[in-house]
This record gives structure tokens, C-alpha cells and sequence, in this order.
């Protein structure tokens, strides 16, 4: 591939290398391969159901952490625009359709009082055009209620992100997911200090518009939960974009420049190695539910703490151990115990291994990423679950998979496939220092191989885009991890208008 200057600038304004950019476009050319699965991970293998007795052990240790004055923050990704939960409205507004013409759109209007920006679209329409919601929807004027909703002039919803949208009533207004997660964090994850640490991941379109919305809100959400707030706000590396490529293999150009993408959520692990914290919680800013029904979430989120520093205050003794010499056959033999049934990593070769061998296996295990994940019952929803799958090493480890990285004609692999019992709701409490309190350097522990490629048509061309491996897939490849079981009503989603409608956001 000949670069020109033109591309030597683009590539050096990026941050990305030459090199680079070739491993991408061999990357693209050679696909990447699937992952070998040793078995689904369900209740008792690989996934734990927590006793009521481990939870409120959990819980209690968690409380007396948050007195230790150590630094808990909170990440949300919350660069994802809001036009594709919109999209049912858009195309409405695009079929030229003079009236409802599908079960989504009549529910929408059926139920356009139940919203919680219904209030304030109301008070625009009536700016506008002088008539209420409901004059309009009786004269058949559905068009110009959704283009008000979505476009602008109007509340341009359709161009801004899930972030700022108001989802939920709470008494005398409503709330963006931005306040719902700064209530949440208040509840669960207010340190020694009295603060509160939030990072929120945007894309750069956006970022004066979130930034405007946390100051508005600031001083009111520090009152009402008697905690000083500090939020952080940071956007996706471009060093992070990928090339993409035509179908042969060439490198794809707009305008005479190579065309790059975002890398998709994976690229945001370089995002979560900037950031400075004994605990990170990660929860996606969609998945959110209002105050009054918080309770199972608290609870699960304070549970899921407790574990992450339990078990890491046990893997931290473990590693000064080893650090200072050989262990005794004894104390080795729980390490090895603690590996196979607390962290689920295993090795067919661990028990014929010298003392030396043995002390140098755990000291790599051991000394990495610790991640404890929750985990719901599949009830249908589209996405990734937990697995038990092999490493390169010949180990076998926790991973959270996604169908695409799943051979479809390993008839094998679809059994177990279709034997996983549990979604990942993107429900993450993690530590990213080491025993001595050191931070690990995250993208060290990516697993390259774990990328992925789709296909997607560009101005009418056929092109290939690369997508990095996911944040809580390939990008933690090499943490130790731990699956825990949560309540269903810890997960709300909401991938469209509608699913506002749901219990979970009516309160």
C-alpha cells in the first residue's frame, strides 16, 4: 500500500501509526477467527447464585469499604446518539403515512401522556401552533407532533444523545439519564469524602451540551443527596478510529482520504485506562430506572462491590506471597483452589507443574484486571452472555461473548450456544490496580484477535469496517473475572421510544 502526504498528515493529526494502519487492512483482509468454547456458564459452573447469607456478607463488607477512603468512581458510556431509538418515528415521518400505520407508532400515541417529555412537547406545541397535543392527534396532525419531537425546530430529540433526553417523572419534573445516574452513584458509591465520582464517556458533538446539563443540575442534585459532586467527561480517542476498506481488500477513500469509523465501545478501554480509581463501576446510560424503583439496583450494585473487594483483599495477600518466595505445598494448593473455583480459570497441565512452575502460573493469573460482573436471566434479549472459553495459554477462563464471535456452522458451539442461560447486562464493578497499588495499563490485557467485521454500504459502495474488541468482550480478554447472578429488574434498557412505556420507567 503507497501512502501519500496527504494520508502521512491524516494519519499523524489521528495519532495513528503506519504501522498500524496496515496491521488494520491485514486485519480487515484476514478476518479474525472465532473463539473455541469449552462450555455455557450457568449457575454452579461458572456463574454464582448469591445465598442470601453471601449477600449481606457482601453488602456489610462493601459499607465498611466506603469508610476506608478509598476513591469509588462511577463510568457511563453515553456517546450513543438517540436516532436509532427513534427509528420506528423516523420512519413514520419518512412512508409520507397521514395516520398511524403500525403497532409501534399507535402505542406510541395511544400512550403520549405517559412520557415524560410529554409536558414539555405539549408546551412547544402550543407555542407553535397555538393547539395542544391532543387537539392535534384529534384532527389527525400525527406528522407534526413527531417532526416537532424529533427534528428541529422543535426538541430535536432525534439528533441528541440518549443522555440528554428526559426518561423518567419524578414529582414537579422530569429527569435526563445523566441525573438518574448521578442519583443512582449518590445511593451507592459516595466514598469517605462525601463525593461522588462520575465520568460520562460522549462523543465530541455533544460534549458542550452534557457539560451545560451536569451544570445545571449540579448544585440541586448535591442538596438533595448531601454529596459534593465531581464528574469527568472524556471522548473517544481517534487514535482509536479504523480504516475501512473496499470488498478487495483496498484501502476506502472519501474526497481522497482514507475513511475512517469509530472503533466501536472497545476503543473506550483506552478512556477507562485514564481514569484514576480503586473501584470503577460501569453501567451503560440507557440501563437506568428512577428513584422509586431503585431498591433491587442499590442492592445488587452495593452486593457486586463487596465481592469485587473481598475477593480482591484475598488475591492481593495471595500475590504479596508469592512475591516474597515459594509458598508452602499447602498454602499453594489454596491458591490453586481459590483460581479453579472462585476465578473459574483452569489448566489441564496445573497439577504436574515443579513449585517454580506452579509460583509463576498464579503470579500471572493473580497480577491482573479483576472484573466481577452481573448477570441476568436470558428472557430473549438481543446481545452478548457469559461463557467458560480457552485462551491461547491452553487455559479455560470466564468471557463475556457475542453471537458474531461464535462459529455458526460449529454445530457444537450453537448447542452450547443455545444452552446459555444468561444475558450481560453490562453490569460492572472492576479494580485496575495491582497489589502494591499500582495501575495496571489496561490495553496490555486486549485480546487482538477478538475484533470483528461487518459489512455496511458507504455512498453505494460495499465497504469492510473493523470494530475493535468490545469493551467488556476482547478489551478484557485478560482479566480475572467473576459472574454473579443479579434480579431481572436490574436491567431496563431502553433501545426504543417505547420501552419508556415499561414498568420499569413509569414511576
Amino acid at each position: 500500500m503507497n501512502l501519500t502526504d496527504k494520508d502521512f498528515h491524516q494519519l499523524d493529526e489521528k495519532g495513528i501509526s503506519p504501522q498500524k494502519l496496515q496491521c488494520q487492512l491485514q486485519d480487515l483482509a484476514a478476518g479474525f477467527p472465532y473463539l473455541r468454547i469449552y462450555a455455557p456458564a450457568t449457575i454452579g459452573h461458572g456463574i454464582t447464585r448469591p445465598t442470601e447469607e453471601l449477600e449481606n456478607q457482601s453488602i456489610e463488607i462493601w459499607e465498611k469499604y466506603l469508610t476506608s477512603g478509598a476513591k469509588i468512581m462511577k463510568m457511563t458510556p453515553a456517546s450513543g446518539a438517540a436516532s436509532r431509538m427513534f427509528k420506528d418515528l423516523f420512519a413514520f415521518l419518512n412512508s409520507g403515512a397521514k395516520k398511524p400505520d403500525s403497532d409501534f407508532i399507535r402505542k406510541f400515541f395511544d400512550n403520549i401522556e405517559k412520557f415524560a417529555f410529554y409536558h414539555r412537547l405539549n408546551r412547544e406545541i402550543l407555542t407553535l401552533y397555538g393547539r395542544s397535543i391532543d387537539s392535534m392527534i384529534r384532527d389527525g396532525h400525527y406528522r407534526e407532533i413527531i417532526d416537532h419531537l424529533l427534528n428541529v425546530p422543535g426538541l430535536g430529540y432525534g439528533q441528541l444523545p440518549k443522555a440528554l433526553l428526559m426518561f423518567h417523572r419524578v414529582p414537579g419534573t422530569s429527569r435526563t439519564p445523566i441525573e438518574e445516574h448521578i442519583a443512582e452513584g449518590a445511593q451507592y458509591a459516595v466514598g469517605k469524602d462525601g463525593r461522588l465520582h462520575l465520568h460520562f464517556t460522549v462523543s465530541q458533538d455533544h460534549l458542550p451540551l452534557v457539560e451545560a446539563k451536569i451544570e445545571e443540575v449540579k448544585a440541586f442534585m448535591e442538596h438533595l443527596y448531601d454529596i459534593r459532586l465531581h464528574v469527568t467527561l472524556s471522548v473517544q480517542k481517534p487514535s482509536t478510529d479504523t480504516v475501512a476498506a473496499t470488498l478487495d481488500g483496498q484501502p476506502y477513500r472519501e474526497n481522497g482520504q482514507l475513511f475512517f469509523r469509530p472503533g466501536g465501545h472497545g476503543a473506550l478501554i483506552e478512556n477507562l485506562n485514564d481514569l484514576d480509581a480503586d473501584v470503577i463501576f460501569i453501567k451503560n446510560i440507557d440501563n437506568i430506572v428512577p428513584d422509586t424503583l431503585r431498591c433491587p439496583t442499590l442492592r445488587a450494585k452495593r452486593m457486586l462491590g463487596g465481592i469485587l473487594v473481598g475477593t480482591k483483599m484475598k488475591i492481593d495477600r495471595y500475590c504479596e506471597m508469592l512475591e516474597k518466595g515459594v509458598p508452602s505445598e499447602e498454602e499453594r494448593e489454596e491458591m490453586l483452589m481459590f483460581l479453579r473455583n472462585v476465578l473459574c480459570v483452569s489448566h489441564d497441565t496445573a497439577d504436574s507443574m515443579s513449585p517454580e512452575e506452579e509460583c509463576r502460573y498464579l503470579m500471572a493469573k493473580f497480577n491482573r484486571p479483576l472484573r466481577v460482573c452481573g448477570m441476568v436471566r436470558n428472557e430473549g434479549e438481543p446481545g452478548g452472555g457469559p461463557f467458560l472459553c480457552y485462551n491461547a495459554d491452553g487455559t479455560v477462563s470466564p468471557q463475556i461473548l457475542e453471537s458474531t464471535q461464535i462459529d455458526p456452522n460449529d454445530k457444537e458451539a450453537m448447542r452450547m450456544l443455545s444452552e446459555a442461560t444468561h444475558f450481560n447486562p453490562v453490569d460492572l464493578v472492576v479494580a485496575t490496580k495491582d497489589y502494591r497499588g499500582r495501575k495496571y495499563n489496561l490495553p496490555d490485557f486486549v485480546d487482538p484477535t477478538t475484533g470483528f467485521i461487518s459489512q455496511k454500504s458507504r455512498e453505494g459502495i460495499e465497504i469492510k469496517a473493523l470494530e475493535l474488541p468490545g469493551l467488556w468482550n476482547g478489551a478484557m480478554s485478560d482479566w480475572n473475572t467473576i459472574f454473579v447472578e443479579v434480579p431481572a429488574e436490574t436491567f431496563t434498557p431502553v433501545k426504543t421510544v417505547n420501552d419508556l412505556l415499561r414498568p420499569s420507567h413509569q414511576s
